[in-house]
């Protein structure tokens, strides 16, 4: 297949995606997972991916040697090297919710595996991967002597749209507890690896929570989009004179004193409020009720929230949101914000936090950054890798 000039620059470079659109109209009809060599316009060799027919994302590039095949043993020399790194720069023995490979970071496109103390969770962006998946398969065993593993199949439309997600497949081993404890840093939470969505922690943001918990001692914390409480339990921890949590849904709150309770605290502390975030902060500013740390960590994308009958969008609502959320924020507070979407760059969400301070009429000084920790290593000239954005700003 024949790239653009600038395409093949950006595939030489490290970006693991060649995109349906840039290959104009010529047909591409072979199946899903067909290896697909890619040349510059000169003829020369690029890189060899796998071809995906089921997304936007036509190659996901593997190898950029033309002597190197995309093979069972290519997946198991990628595993053990994948995992050889977070035994050497990874405290990989004190945490039990960790990824152990990052997609096309650690040159497994569409593959992301992540541990949860004895149990694995590999989830699966492409069909085209699914001809390697028994070699994926028989590396992690060998390489961390799991007790099982569970497939999760995330597979997107040429629109983007995700199917709707099923329980996780268990794939090796016996089944997990219904509920899994694990460890993080020296707090303790409950997990659920057959959960169709998510496990109910998400390891990407674990420098935010430490962040929450070094800044929260003192202070009167609302934690927006609280899901099961692990931020809530940090800032328990970091010493929060009160915690307040939001979330949509009252299942999220029962999950969240489960959390409470695992890391040995009173779950009848928080206050956990069902509602939508919007209306419970328009409620606070009429009750005149501010609090000394505002935590928002909306949701990725639209289908996970709605009010008044519209989709949450974090690209055109995120800059409301941080207005809303300055409007209980007590002069001196901190506000931490949270995005995970790739979508939105560091840019764009520090454009919507001065928007949104703006809005309120206050300034904001950013104190503090944080970002994917050390198990999510991404790659030089792949942006989208560097999905997370995570900041602590003072109000004036």
């Amino acid at each position: 297949m024949r790239l653009p000039g600038d395409v093949a620059h950006r595939i030489r470079a490290g970006h693991p995606w060649v995109y349906r659109e840039a290959l104009g109209p010529r047909p591409i009809a072979p199946e899903p997972g067909t290896p697909i060599d890619l040349i510059d316009p000169d003829g020369e060799f690029v890189g060899r991916g796998l071809y995906d027919g089921d997304s936007a994302i036509a190659v996901r590039v593997f190898v950029r040697n033309p002597d190197v095949t995309i093979d069972g043993e290519l997946i198991k020399e990628r595993v053990r090297a994948a995992i050889a790194l977070r035994h050497k720069y990874v405290a990989i023995d004190k945490l039990q919710c960790i990824r152990l490979i990052n997609g096309e970071s650690d040159g497994l496109p569409g593959i992301v595996v992540e541990r949860y103390a004895d149990y694995l969770v590999c989830q699966l962006y492409t069909s085209a991967v699914a001809n390697l998946r028994d070699d994926l398969y028989d590396a992690l065993v060998e390489q961390t002597q799991c007790k099982a593993i569970y497939e999760q199949r995330r597979y997107r439309s040429l629109g983007g749209e995700a199917p709707r997600q099923a329980a996780a497949e268990l794939v090796r081993g016996a089944p997990a507890p219904v509920e899994l404890e694990v460890k993080e840093d020296d707090l303790t939470f409950v997990v659920d690896v057959t959960a169709p969505l998510s496990t109910g922690l998400f390891a990407d943001l674990r420098e935010g929570r430490r962040a929450v918990r070094h800044w929260a001692t003192g202070r009167r914390v609302l934690n927006l989009f609280s899901y099961t409480g692990a931020i809530s339990v940090y800032a328990q921890a970091g010493g929060a004179t009160e915690v307040c949590a939001i979330d949509v849904a009252a299942k999220a709150h029962a999950r969240a004193r489960r959390n409470f309770s695992a890391s040995g605290f009173d779950p009848e502390k928080p206050e956990h409020i069902v509602g939508d975030v919007f209306k419970v902060l328009a409620r606070f500013v009429e009750r005149k009720r501010t609090f000394d740390m505002v935590v928002v960590d909306p949701p990725a994308f639209a289908s996970a929230a709605a009010r008044g009958g519209k989709p949450w969008s974090a690209m055109r609502d995120y800059s409301e949101l941080i207005t809303a959320s300055l409007d209980v924020l007590a002069p001196g507070g901190l506000l931490a914000a949270a995005s995970s979407t790739h979508k939105m760059t560091i840019e764009e969400f520090e454009r919507a936090i001065a928007d949104g301070a703006m809005g309120a009429g206050t300034r904001l000084q950013i104190v503090d950054r944080r970002g994917l920790p050390t198990d999510f290593p991404t790659v030089p000239g792949f942006p989208e890798g560097n999905y997370l954005k995570f900041i602590v700003a003072a109000r004036g």
